[in-house]
């Protein structure tokens, strides 16, 4: 199975996260609609910058370990 790109799924949750993309991406459609059903809010785009951020912080291991194919 192929692991997700971190940097992809940080810049998707930085600019679309109020869309929820990186969820989808990361394979959560669950939360990526509930992202979408909120996105007028303006919620899931502050939550998005900060996941965006947190993904870069963290190293690739703990990335891949918690996103990763399994």
């Amino acid at each position: 199975m192929k692991n997700k790109s971190k940097l992809a799924s940080a810049l998707l949750a930085i600019f679309l996260g109020d869309f929820g993309a990186h969820k989808f991406y990361l394979g959560r459609p669950g939360m990526g609609i509930l992202y979408l059903l909120f996105f007028w809010t303006g919620i899931p785009a502050v939550i998005g910058i900060i996941e965006g951020i947190l993904y870069l912080l963290q190293s690739e291991e703990t990335f891949q370990e918690k996103h990763g194919r399994r």
